[in-house]
């Protein structure tokens, strides 16, 4: 009986890093993420990105239970009034250096819900970001090509 062993794509070529990314973080990054008021579509997507076809994990970036633990930020959703006080403090809670990733069109202020009476603004209105994925929701894709260009791999 024949063996075939791991079928996989070869990996992309390294992206060019994001500007702005500390050298401390490049090679592995742990990301935490937060929902500061998105409808949910980011974050299906998110879960494709880190699943077993897309394999985040595979360059480098790892999903944490705990700011303390985090290198990264990814932040979805327009920031709803609720969740900018939490979203600052985990920022706080996340040690430096660090990186914030702004994941959707909500998080960059031009999702559906952006103008709703419950949404403060945008991740930038509260915490600075780094990199941002645009799309509604954003595809898997283009949440692993971010989360290349935080760790370079």
């Amino acid at each position: 009986m024949a063996r075939t062993g791991k079928i996989a794509e070869p990996a992309p070529p390294a992206p060019d890093p994001a500007p702005g990314i500390p050298a401390a973080l490049r090679g592995s990054v742990q990301v935490r993420h937060v929902d500061a008021g998105s409808c949910n579509g980011c974050e299906i997507e998110i879960g494709a990105a880190f699943g077993p076809v897309y394999d985040a994990e595979r360059y480098g970036a790892r999903l944490v239970a705990s700011p303390r633990h985090a290198d990264a930020l990814l932040v979805t959703g327009a920031v709803t009034h609720n969740m900018a006080q939490p979203l600052r403090l985990t920022h706080a809670a996340t040690p430096d250096p660090k990186v914030v990733i702004a994941c959707g069109d909500c998080a960059l202020g031009v999702g559906p819900v952006c103008a709703g009476h419950g949404v403060a603004g945008t991740v930038a209105d509260v915490v600075g970001v780094d990199v941002t994925v645009p799309g509604c929701p954003p595809r898997p894709e283009a949440i692993v090509a971010a989360l290349r260009s935080v760790t370079g791999r």
